[in-house]
């Protein structure tokens, strides 16, 4: 493919962020459900159970199936649809816009008393998602002595993170100075990412646990072919 006069950005990192319309319902009860489930898994690992951190079997689609847990997978998968379409309008022929959406896993996590998630990516998938179930508001997370603004913030690296260390810096790479963007905790927001992309969850402590659901997607063609290239010699 040749480049197109003038600029040309390559390989830009596509992120989809989606709001759950049905937030305020759903949220409390899910909550609840989590609160319930972790009790029940970290008896039977013999964890604490008022531990800083817990993370879920990552069974929930199996386990979970009252109606207001299918319609929040259902927003799920319309969002999946909307960012993996948009990212690959370029590039999928247009026989290939029909998908089949494979969600892998998806698991909640609870966080609170400073804990955090170290930096980290997903395998086995080519899409993975966050979305906030529970958090405290953002007047009092940020008013919090330490941490601040940054108080439970999800932090997305760049893919080229691990090439700026003993980087050559000036004026002219000034695009790729900050190689990471915060994305503030709001209850009902999704955030749909590509899963090579590394990112952390910040160290977070209020009044209400910090309750995320994750999860992983493999997506394939309705058809059942995946192969989009034809590669030919230069």
């Amino acid at each position: 493919m040749s480049l197109k006069p003038g600029l040309n950005s390559l390989w830009p990192t596509p992120v989809g962020a989606h709001r759950f319309a049905g937030a305020a319902e759903v949220n409390p009860l899910l909550a609840r459900m989590f609160g319930a489930l972790r009790a029940t898994q970290a008896h039977a690992r013999g964890e604490p159970g008022a531990a800083a951190f817990f993370a879920s079997a990552d069974d929930l689609l199996q386990r979970i199936q009252i109606p207001e847990w299918q319609r929040f997978v259902r927003f799920v998968v319309e969002s999946l649809q909307q960012t993996v379409a948009g990212a690959n309008a370029g590039a999928w022929p247009g026989a290939k816009l029909s998908m089949r959406i494979e969600i892998a896993g998806m698991w909640f996590q609870c966080s609170n008393r400073g804990a955090f998630h170290d930096l980290h990516n997903h395998g086995n998938c080519s899409w993975s998602g966050v979305y906030f179930v529970q958090v405290d508001p953002a007047g009092s997370r940020h008013a919090h002595p330490v941490f601040g603004a940054l108080n439970g913030v999800t932090r997305f690296y760049g893919p080229y993170l691990g090439r700026l260390g003993g980087a050559h810096i000036d004026l002219g790479n000034a695009y790729l100075q900050q190689p990471q963007h915060d994305v503030q905790p709001e209850e009902g927001l999704l955030v749909v990412f590509p899963s090579y992309l590394e990112h952390k969850a910040l160290p977070y402590e209020g009044e209400q646990d910090r309750i995320v659901i994750s999860f992983n997607a493999a997506i394939h063609s309705a058809d059942g072919d995946d192969r989009v290239f034809a590669y030919a010699p230069a």
